[in-house]
């Protein structure tokens, strides 16, 4: 199974398209941020730091084996800012399973957009995809992040108590899923309709 999707990827607002080089200050604008570094395992990036990572993602466009990342811009459609980023990875081949993941500005937060982006990445996961399962974790202090998961309709499966150093500290993780059969049934039976004629 190869996903390769055809990008742009939209929402009603927003364009999921691949990282291309002249997105460095954008990404600069979010990753210099110690705000937006507070539950990355990256520390605030250096402009040079970005520049390295927009040219990695910009070959970050396909899921052909296990490790693979999909890593994409999220660009509004009004204003045509990159505002954040969204990512999938896949964690197991076999078992056909992904991580889900998102970065955004701030001063673009609590807005939807993360929402908006995260629903278009489990559709494309789950539908072109056909992965099985879908996670996503975070720092149990990260509440806007578990609080997204849990309107995606992702269940809390675990919480590690102090199972690895973050940052100099014990780090405490949840750790949500959903499966495929669980997304569909939260879409509905008309959206399923017109997914599957």
């Amino acid at each position: 199974m190869v996903l390769f999707p055809d990008y742009p990827l939209t929402t009603p607002r927003l364009r999921l398209r691949p990282f291309k080089r002249g997105d460095v200050d954008a990404v600069y604008d979010y990753r210099r941020r110690d705000v937006v570094a507070l539950y990355l395992f990256d520390v605030a990036l250096s402009r040079e730091e970005c520049a390295l990572a927009v040219q990695q993602r910009t070959g970050q466009v396909a899921l052909t084996e296990e490790g693979d990342k999909i890593i994409l811009a999220a660009q509004h459609k009004e204003s045509g800012s990159v505002i954040g980023e969204v990512s999938l990875i896949w964690r197991k081949q076999d078992a056909r399973q992904v991580e889900l993941g998102w970065i955004f500005h701030p001063d673009w937060q609590g807005m939807g957009y993360a929402s908006e982006a995260a629903e278009c990445l489990l559709n494309l996961a789950f539908e072109e995809g056909d992965m099985h399962r879908a996670m996503a974790r975070c720092g149990t202090q990260n509440v806007t992040s578990w609080r997204l998961m849990e309107r995606l309709g992702m269940r809390r499966e675990a919480h590690f108590r102090e199972h690895s150093l973050f940052k100099g500290k014990w780090d405490e993780e949840y750790i949500y899923a959903i499966l495929r059969r669980e997304w569909r049934q939260s879409r509905g039976d008309g959206v399923l309709a017109s997914m599957n004629p």
